[in-house]
């Protein structure tokens, strides 16, 4: 499979890759690594803004990049639980095939976790 070179940058160099700990830390995991994609997402929230995240991800090299992207971009105010950037948006940035296109929504449901938990505290 070929992928565009921002999907081979993610993939490769993967930041925000790892997990956070502390008081401040809220988590989220959606898929499961015996049906191929897993995703958690660590978020360091204080005073509803998104400080840090990491992410790990079990997964193809198109929904490891994708989440690093997420992980990233992540910072700022924790307003909504929607995703930064959406699935549509990560969908086109890293060229996602058509048949791939559901493991986003895995990102998307990690995410959705690790911010509703941060939300309701």
């Amino acid at each position: 499979m070929k992928y565009n070179e921002l999907t081979l940058h993610y993939f490769q160099t993967a930041p925000a890759a790892g997990v956070l700990t502390g008081a401040d830390v809220y988590r989220g995991a959606a898929g499961q690594r015996a049906h191929g994609t897993w995703v958690q997402f660590d978020l360091q929230v204080s005073g509803g803004m998104v400080h840090a995240a990491r992410f790990l991800a079990f997964a193809c090299p198109h929904t490891i990049a994708a989440s690093a992207w997420v992980a990233e971009h992540a910072g700022g105010p924790l307003s909504r639980t929607t995703l930064p950037g959406g699935v549509q948006d990560l969908s086109e940035r890293f060229a996602v095939p058509p048949e791939k296109r559901g493991r986003l929504l895995i990102i998307e449901d990690a995410w959705v976790a690790a911010a509703t938990s941060a939300l309701q505290r």
